[in-house]
């Protein structure tokens, strides 16, 4: 339909309610959002929103405040404002009056609301857009256009949620390098709680999820309101709570001073801002991982078992080093080799050579494909590491080209990893990118590109031109769309020095992400754990450590490392040729396990079961039918008590028995079977989650998986 509604409107998708109030020529404004409401009626639906109207407090506006999606400061709205910015001083507080409201789809499907409207005095038009997903995921943008002469300088648009007085207390994300996704919560009182993303990528203290609940919300309980904004670059998340008990989330692109500047007819879109509504943690991570498994791009055939070589050679890059390393992980089951950072010219470290992606011929006077071909015959795929935005300024490219290196004016920013970031925004730059990726993938059939992106964008700009993160992130995406439209099986990584671009904008373009480069599985067990809460365990790059951790420097059993990188997109990242043949053998054990597994890991639905004692962690996954499950225990401290009592597993039938099976392999130092081990081990769905079992004794940072099977 394409007109002004007189009532409000109501979408709704498994088990979520999103009840917006269009009517008087206003911009949306948010009733409801949350537990599915079931069928309304017009008259319920305008009651409900009359309901929803504050009544009048002394020492404020004449008229109720009204909150939109875009929140106005006209309307008496005293918070963050939604769209900020002038035409030199003025046009700086626009009022909209909406022209079209379209709605499209029904329930089960997309459906879909587009809101045009105007400020004729301003000579601003803003087109806000409102998906209530499939999943139950509710997505929002909003997109400017200047239609007045003269130029309009956008300086911030944010989008906003309402959550309920009842929502009080905030869990975000910090972290940093090698340690990302920190969880942190804190009660959310009268202010602003935002998390600014300076970086010119996500980093690896982003917010990630910014959500507000219930007090003591957990994995299972206590209903969640939260934000994702969907972006590789500059972005801000917030939280929000004013005294006439207004409380918001929302976020939006952080836009840097001059970066947007629009002259008549030009327009600014921001990115998709997510809200995911769920009753407990888990249920609000489903909907995410849901909507992704939906896309028609999301990964369908089964995550190839993977070897990165990185942490075997590094820069030595030899080719019977390298072939050895090949028939060794061809010998074990791996189906995917990698080859990291170094085979292209000048690069012997990470001072020299990026940006001249040439092969280079001393090391490599064959090429590649000598490599390449020993990798296909052994029945594997190849992927190739790039890090197509960076440059060292000891290149050939730099030195060719000094104007493509991202600046302020009159200087370089300060050197991180020996690198600067190259301008993508510059047309020549990104064609010149482009025709080489294109060049090295077609010559030797790369399958999987491993995208690495090691430094921040600090002072990053278009030489002579202003700031330019939002177009270099624009320019990275359309990198990675044209080379999957040139090669249509070609899969790529996410890494950014790890886990610093975590987000729904580059898992558009990309179909997993490097969670982290510390792949200690003591420290994995936490990032793993809450990298959880947007991306599903197939999207994660879960890699075996060798047994000295190269991050930590911590030593710990193959058990522990390849039972913690089981839930996940398993690979190895070590020297096979220091392997024994006993740990040979056991890695082949759990290769074979995790192809035997990886259907219902990657298919079922996360599953995180609500601790007392924070040193042992139960997690995993159920299958959608509730037939089987893998739950894993794993025990990452020393508790100040010993048994440490029963272990629930949740999410399965009630009515449904299941036989539960350890499944041991390898050495677990410290385990004692509990004594249930040695019975028939079958109970129904409803004990399992309400009684539990005794967990076994073990030492700590050990891991034992359990099968659940319905008989």
């Amino acid at each position: 339909m394409s007109q002004l509604p007189t009532v409000p409107v109501h979408l709704s998708a498994a088990g979520v309610s999103l009840v917006l109030d269009c009517s008087d020529g206003r911009l949306p404004a948010v009733v409801h959002w949350g537990a599915a409401l079931g069928e309304l009626s017009d008259a319920e639906l305008t009651a409900l929103a009359e309901a929803d109207v504050l009544p009048l407090q002394p020492s404020t506006p004449d008229v109720a405040v009204r909150l939109s999606v875009v929140p106005e400061a006209h309307t008496g709205w005293t918070g963050r404002p939604g769209l900020v910015g002038h035409r030199d001083g003025a046009d700086w507080s626009p009022a909209f009056t909406v022209s079209d409201v379209t709605r499209t789809g029904d329930v089960g499907a997309l459906q879909r609301l587009v809101v045009d409207a105007a400020d004729e005095v301003a000579g601003l038009a803003l087109r806000i857009e409102i998906e209530m997903l499939v999943s139950g995921l509710v997505r929002l943008r909003a997109a400017v256009t200047n239609t007045a002469d003269g130029t309009y300088t956008l300086d911030d648009l944010t989008v906003a949620l309402p959550v309920p007085g009842r929502a009080r207390e905030v869990l975000d994300f910090a972290g940093r390098w090698g340690k990302e996704r920190t969880p942190q919560r804190h009660e959310l009182v009268v202010g602003t709680h935002q998390r600014e993303g300076r970086r010119g990528r996500t980093g690896p203290d982003a917010a990630t999820v910014l959500s507000v609940g219930t007090p003591g919300f957990g994995f299972a309980s206590g209903e969640v309101w939260g934000v994702h904004v969907g972006w590789s670059g500059n972005h801000r998340h917030h939280a929000e709570r004013v005294s006439d008990g207004h409380q918001v989330v929302g976020g939006g692109e952080l836009l840097l001073p001059g970066e947007v500047r629009l002259d008549r007819d030009a327009t600014y879109s921001g990115p998709w801002v997510y809200g995911a509504y769920g009753d407990g943690l888990d249920a609000q991570a489903r909907r995410f991982h849901d909507w992704l498994r939906q896309r028609p791009q999301h990964p369908s055939r089964p995550r190839p078992m993977t070897i990165n070589v990185w942490e075997a050679v590094y820069f030595d890059h030899d080719l019977a080093r390298l072939t050895d390393l090949a028939d060794r992980a061809a010998r074990i089951g791996v189906e995917r080799f990698v080859l990291d950072d170094g085979w292209f010219r000048g690069r012997r470290d990470d001072r020299a050579g990026l940006g001249d992606w040439f092969v280079d011929e001393d090391v490599w006077p064959d090429g590649l494909a000598p490599l390449v071909d020993h990798v296909r015959a052994l029945g594997m795929e190849f992927g190739l590491w790039f890090e197509p935005e960076m440059v060292n300024e000891d290149s050939d490219l730099a030195r060719e080209h000094p104007e493509w290196i991202m600046q302020a004016d009159g200087r370089l920013p300060v050197r991180a990893r020996n690198q600067q970031v190259l301008d993508l925004a510059i047309p020549a730059a990104y064609e010149y990118v482009l025709d080489r990726l294109t060049a090295v993938i077609g010559e030797v059939g790369v399958d999987y590109v491993k995208w690495d992106h090691n430094r921040d964008l600090v002072e990053a700009g278009t030489r002579g031109a202003g700031a330019a993160v939002h177009e270099q992130t624009l320019a990275a995406y359309r990198l990675m769309a044209t080379l999957k439209e040139r090669f249509p099986a070609l899969e790529i990584e996410s890494c950014s020095s790890g886990g610093s671009r975590v987000d729904l904008g580059v898992i558009e373009h990309t179909d997993r992400v490097w969670t982290s480069d510390c792949i200690d599985p003591l420290e994995r067990q936490q990032m793993n754990r809450w990298t959880m809460q947007l991306l599903p365990a197939e999207m994660l790059g879960s890699h075996i450590a060798s047994g000295t951790n190269h991050t930590t420097g911590r030593q710990h059993t193959l058990a522990f490392r390849a039972g913690t990188a089981l839930y996940g997109h398993l690979g190895i990242e070590w020297d096979l040729a220091r392997a024994t043949e006993a740990e040979e053998r056991e890695l082949t054990e759990w290769i074979d396990t995790y192809k035997q597994v990886r259907p219902l890991l990657h298919g079922g639905d996360l599953v995180r079961v609500d601790q007392v004692d924070d040193t042992q962690l139960v997690y995993g996954s159920v299958a959608p039918d509730r037939r089987q499950a893998l739950f894993f225990l794993a025990v990452v401290g020393r508790s100040e008590v010993s048994p440490r009592g029963r272990t629930t597993f949740r999410g399965l039938d009630p009515e449904t028995r299941y036989r539960v099976d350890p499944l041991v392999i390898g050495d677990v130092p410290g385990l004692e079977p509990a004594p249930w081990w040695s019975g028939d081990r079958v109970f129904s769905g409803r004990a399992l989650e309400v009684v539990g079992v005794q967990a076994p004794m073990t030492f700590p940072e050990t891991v034992v998986p359990f099968r659940v099977t319905a008989v």
